[in-house]
Order: structure tokens, then sequence, then C-alpha cells
């Protein structure tokens, strides 16, 4: 009897400490979440405040196992991924933070235990829709991303922050094209000019002609299908790559016979910037204009690994121009030789969702960006978006063919007798790699 008694005991004890630890996890009641950080009412729906404990209990059990992880924050679209992240991102120590139906005010409160106590390596924030569904201001939406943000920073001024624009959706899931664009550009105003933040442009990665989601990367014009998650996983693997968080594939590419390679993929040396003219003020500045960098002397940056103001960046066997914390920043890399006579350019690049770079054969400039997305060549077969693509200039008699990935881009382009090979950034990352020239 006494045994019975004791046991008896013993289960009433743990019930009642396994109904305080997930008490202490429960969704905040609504007299309760008037003293929480943040704006906007929580959402009440049964889903959400079963899930809302449910999780964050669990991932409180793993805090130890996921220290140092690359931290997923967001909403249903995150939790998507499941916590296998679909076998994408191979190598890499990923947790996933989404809990479905969440707003930016669920993630700041939840942020410190579920996403800080890991002491992340990064944190990828994808948030926002939510909040316009249930009519949340977009200012409000605005300041609970900064409190975020500021969160993140104060515990670590070193840990990258990847912004994934709030995706694009439909009227009929009462996310209107018009709010999400606004979101997008409060988000990027608080994030404009700091270096810690990364900004991915998957608004645009995903939408259709109208600015609502397409259904190719939809099931349901909200959440990714299979497709999707694969052209989210291609968006975020080079910005991963140049972050150090993810090892590159090996390259195995061999010099051909009669090429010289322009970049030795070690350090920048036989580049660097070139004296730029002098630029008018604009009359009326706009907050959204690009920064134009004027460079007053010659540099070169032979055996450094980045340049001198950290743009340009030798990594990974590649020279990429990482991605302007000004939003838009158009400068050029040039190589310090000048080239004349006849010639074969050959070069791979890969860009980021909207990035827009260039190459400059001998000064004038060839297009070359996301073209399925900035344009101007939007009807390439053979591109391949968020992957390596073959350029192929070819110059002779001072006029410029050039092919990607064996599709002709122009046949009629003049350059000069003489000059320098140049890359751009302007807007995103961009990514070089087997730079090479064949003299004919």
């Amino acid at each position: 009897m006494k045994l019975l008694l004791l046991f008896a005991f013993v289960l009433v004890f743990a019930s009642s400490i396994f109904a305080e630890e997930s008490k202490s996890f429960a969704l905040p009641t609504p007299d309760e979440e008037r003293s929480y950080i943040g704006e906007g009412m929580l959402r009440r729906y049964s889903g959400y405040v079963t899930k809302w404990p449910q999780y964050r209990e669990r991932w409180s059990k793993e805090v130890e196992k996921d220290q140092g992880a690359v931290v997923f924050l967001g909403d249903s679209i995150t939790q998507g991924w499941r916590d296998d992240f679909k076998g994408r991102f191979e190598g890499m120590k990923l947790a996933n933070r989404g809990i479905g139906g969440d707003t930016t005010r669920g993630m700041l409160i939840r942020l410190k235990e579920d996403v800080l106590s890991l002491n992340p390596s990064a944190v990828v924030m994808l948030m926002g829709t939510n909040d316009i569904e249930v009519d949340i201001a977009p200012k409000a939406i605005a300041r609970n991303f900064e409190k975020i943000v500021a969160a993140i920073k104060e515990q670590s001024a070193e840990t990258p922050i990847i912004l994934c624009r709030t995706f694009p959706s439909s009227a009929e899931k009462n996310r209107p094209r018009e709010t999400i664009e606004e979101v997008n550009g409060l988000f990027e105003a608080v994030v404009k000019g700091d270096p810690q933040v990364t900004v991915i442009d998957t608004w645009t990665l995903f939408a259709d002609e109208n600015g609502d989601a397409d259904p190719v990367w939809f099931k349901d014009l909200l959440h990714l299908n299979e497709a999707g998650y694969r052209r989210w996983a291609r968006a975020l693997q080079p910005v991963f790559e140049s972050l150090g968080l993810a090892e590159p594939e090996p390259d195995d590419f061999v010099l051909e016979e009669g090429f010289e390679s322009l970049f030795n993929g070690n350090d920048l040396t036989g580049w660097g910037y070139r004296v730029t003219p002098p630029r008018k003020a604009p009359k009326k500045p706009r907050p959204d204009m690009p920064v134009f960098v004027e460079v007053k002397e010659d540099v070169a940056f032979d055996g450094l690994k980045e340049s001198d103001d950290g743009r340009y960046a030798a990594m990974n066997g590649r020279l990429v121009v990482k991605t302007p914390a000004e939003g838009r920043r158009i400068q050029q890399l040039w190589t310090t030789r000048e080239f004349s006579g006849d010639f074969v350019l050959k070069l791979e690049f890969r860009a980021t969702p909207n990035a827009d770079s260039g190459v400059f054969i001998r000064k004038p400039q060839l297009q070359c960006r996301d073209y399925p997305l900035a344009g101007p060549y939007f009807d390439l077969e053979n591109y391949k978006p968020q992957d390596w693509n073959e350029l192929v200039v070819t110059v002779e008699g001072g006029v410029a063919r050039a092919t990607c990935n064996g599709e002709l881009l122009t046949d009629d382009m003049e350059v000069p007798e003489s000059g320098p090979i140049g890359l751009e950034g302007d807007r995103g990352q961009m990514e070089y790699r087997r730079i090479r020239l064949k003299a004919l």
C-alpha cells in the first residue's frame, strides 16, 4: 500500500513539474502579452497556440546540441524546411526555429530562448507575411524587426544576419503586393549601411510578372513547393560560402593550352581600382539612390586577399563581389594590365537573386547579371539561375562577340584598340572564377 501511495505521489509530482515546464513555454495570454516586448496582437488560432509550446519545449532540450548552428528564424515557410532541411546545405550545422503562423512579435518574444541561447554562427531570417495577413501596420512590423536585429547585434557584433526579403503572395491571401513591397522597403531601410546584414532578394526570386507568388514555386500562393525550396537553397548557398559557413564544391578546372589566367584564385594580384571621372551631385538626392564610388588615384591590390574597402575578395578560388551594405554600390575592379589586339576572354559567373553586375571589355560594359531576373537577356534557354554560367567574349577587329552558355548575347559590340578588363559590383553578390584570356 505504501509503495502504491509513493508511486502515485511520484506520478503527481512528475506531472506537476511537466505541467510547469509546459506552462513556461505556453503562448502568453491576451492579458499577459500586454507586458511583453513588441507590437501587434499575437495570433490565437488553435494550431498556433498548440504548436508554440510544443516546438519551444522540444527546442529547449536541444540547446546544447545546437550550439553554434546557423539558425533559421521564421514562420511556416521556414518550418517547412523540417529539421533535416530537405537534405540541403550538406556539411553545415543547422537549426530550424520556424513556427507556423508566427509573427514578428512572436519571433521577438522567443528570440532569446530559441535563437540567441544557441550562440548562432549566423541567423537566417524570413518574416512579415503573417503580420500582413492579420493587418499589423507595416511600420509596426518594421519596429519589431528592428528590435530583433538589435538584440542579435547586442549579443554579437560578429554574427552574420542573412535577411530574406518577404516572399510574394497574393491579395486573395490577404497579403497584397503593395503591402509586401512596403514592408520589404522598411526592413531594408533598417539595415541599410550595416555590413553585418546581407539582404537576399527572395521577393524577386519568387514573384510572377504581376508581383504575386509565381505558382511554379508555390503550392498555395503562400507556402513553397519542393521546387521552391530547391530554388531558395540555391540562392542561399553562395552567401553561406562567402561568409565561411559552408564549404564550396572543389574546382578541378585545368587551364587550357594557350590561355593565361587573369586571376590566381588566391589573392587580387593583377587587379585594382582605377581613377573614376568626377560625378555631379544630383539636384534632388533620393534615399534609394545607389552609391557611386569615386576613386581619386589608381590603387593595386597585389598580394591582398581583399580590396581596401573589403568589397572585392579572393576566396575559395573565386573573385567575389560582396553584397553592398548600402543596397546598391556601383564600383569597378580592373586588371592593372591593358590588352590590345584580338583575344578570347573566358570566365564563369554566379549571381544571387537579382544581382546586377557587368564585365568591361577595354572599358565598354557587357551586362553580366542574373539574366532572368534583372535582364537585359530575358530569354536565355541555357542560363542557370544561382548557378555557374560561362561567358565567352571574342574580340576581333575592334568588335566583341559574346555568348552565355553558348547562346548569343551580342555580336556587334565595338571596343577600343586597347584597355583593361573590368568587373563591376552593383547590387547582390557576384562571383567570378576561371578568368582567363588567350591572344589570337
